[in-house]
């Protein structure tokens, strides 16, 4: 018997089989080999075709199931992992209405805030665990005032993932944490926030019915199945955003756990009993997979937008055709600190680390006579580190303790740069799995159905391929490079509100 998950990223989409009796990934797939297109009609904008994102799942899926050498009919459940905070619309036919509005997208930003200011920080901070900001409730709102003639057609509102579940069982279904990290959840009252829907004049019907994260959700219908090439009937038994599933797939569950990412963009995600605090909302937290009113369970969530995707930007244009693994080699030949050169990841939409401040991706200290794009490549990498360093700053400023990491070991924690880059300047610890969001989600399937009787079963295969140290040859070097880093973020962002407030 097999559990498939699928992870719905921004940039691909990931597919893996696993046996349930070993616990071990016998397939697994990702489509396309180049990233997926983001759509900026605008400046500040990004979007994507649901269509799409549907088409790749067919793609990926017969690929992955063609790969494994089974009987399609012997899987049993299916799991979703999707990108968090995006904006799907449809009508009473199921059909999309528009592009939907991903999670780098920057247009709600002034709904968001103006949306704190009038509700109160006291109510937003201590009820729904962060401002209404540029997430997914803000954006539906950016469409009720700007496309009238869209938001009179919609029949469901509802995120990447619950999409995709739409397509696989015909169910429009949402969970408690999915609709937490659209900012629709009142974690007082355990409830969706009816506050927060009047002042935004969001009628209640628009959302999904709401499905606990593991349960039987829906069953494959026929033309899904015909589509992927699956059983009809075939259970979907689990769905969570990319950072929940992403801390789930590392076991990180209890308070004090904590877990990140490096793809498109960077996280570090923290699990918590309680409702933290951030004044300004700069970190943000959300329902965790196995949150419930009795016990409660916030996952504490930093992002940074400009990770992955500033190290692809690098390689289609400087790269000359290298892989990443190229590039974190020619990385390797330059010492901690890039020799003086500094890089800003911050160039992929509004950073909520830095108050939703779009301040651009910058390179600083260049010097034509000493500097190479050797030079540039490390320099990315450990910009990006420091980035996340940055922010896990903000989240122990909240109480949010971290001590050692746990990630999968891959996209930028593939770089020996990158990863001992964190670990220095951090001082932390960094346990790296081989596991990812689509085995995750494929795990997720398993316990929701029934197929393994709790976490404790899902997570006796998971394995540690690689511990990262600090290091005390590297670490002077990097902690000095940070700090250099640090100033000139501070002299960006000193500039950026000069420059607001002169408009």
């Amino acid at each position: 018997m097999f559990s498939l998950g699928y992870d719905i990223g921004s940039s691909s989409i990931k597919c893996a089989i696993l046996d349930v009796t070993s616990g071990k990934v016998i397939a697994a797939r990702s489509y396309p080999e180049e990233e997926m297109a983001i759509l900026a009609p605008s400046p500040g904008w990004a979007e994507q075709e649901p269509e799409t994102w549907w088409q790749i799942v067919r793609e990926v899926t017969q690929r992955t199931v063609a790969s494994a050498s089974i009987d399609p009919g012997q899987i049993a459940a299916i799991g979703i992992s999707y990108q968090m905070h995006g904006l799907v619309l449809v009508d009473r036919k199921q059909k999309s209405l528009r592009p939907a509005i991903i999670w780098c997208d920057s247009r709600a930003v002034e709904i968001g805030d103006s949306a704190f200011t009038a509700l109160g920080a006291e109510y937003c901070l201590s009820r729904l665990g962060n401002s209404p900001g540029n997430f997914t409730a803000s954006k539906l709102r950016w469409v009720q005032i700007n496309e009238p003639q869209v938001y009179r057609l919609i029949y469901k509102a509802m995120l990447p993932g619950d999409y995709i579940a739409m397509r696989l069982t015909g169910a429009i279904r949402s969970t408690v944490s999915g609709l937490s990290e659209g900012i629709l959840w009142d974690f007082t009252d355990e409830a969706i926030s009816e506050q927060l829907l009047q002042h935004y004049a969001i009628d209640r019907a628009l959302l999904p019915e709401i499905v606990p994260t593991f349960s039987l959700q829906g069953e494959l219908n026929n033309q899904a199945a015909r589509d992927l090439g699956l059983r009809p009937g075939t259970v979907v038994s689990y769905r969570a955003g990319d950072q929940p599933n992403n801390a789930f797939s590392l076991n990180v569950l209890n308070p004090g756990d904590v877990a990140a990412t490096a793809g498109t963009s960077g996280v570090v995600y923290g699990v918590a009993d309680h409702l933290l605090r951030d004044n300004q909302s700069r970190v943000n937290q959300f329902a965790h997979v196995n949150h419930s009113p009795d016990r409660q369970r916030l996952g504490i969530l930093m992002c940074v937008n400009g990770t992955g995707i500033l190290n692809s930007w690098l390689r289609k244009n400087f790269g000359a055709g290298s892989t990443y693994a190229q590039l974190n080699e020619l990385a390797e030949k330059v010492r901690p600190g890039s020799d003086g050169l500094t890089v800003l990841p911050f160039g992929n939409g509004a950073e909520r680390i830095l108050e939703n401040k779009s301040i651009g991706a910058r390179v600083l200290g260049l010097d034509l006579n000493r500097h190479t794009r050797d030079h540039l490549f490390r320099a990315a990498q450990e910009g990006i580190a420091f980035a996340l360093l940055y922010g896990m700053n903000l989240m122990k400023e909240m109480g949010m303790p971290i001590g050692v990491i746990r990630a999968g070991r891959a996209n930028m924690f593939l770089s020996s740069v990158f990863r001992q880059t964190l670990s220095d300047a951090a001082n932390v610890t960094i346990e790296l799995y081989n596991t990812d969001g689509a085995q995750g989600a494929a795990r997720g399937a398993a316990v929701g159905a029934g197929l393994w009787k709790g976490f404790d079963q899902a997570f006796q295969t998971l394995e540690k391929v690689e511990i990262v140290r600090p290091d005390g040859r590297t670490a002077p070097g990097t902690i000095e490079a940070f700090q250099r880093w640090v100033d000139a973020l501070n002299d960006a962002m000193t500039a950026e509100n000069s420059f607001t407030r002169g408009r």
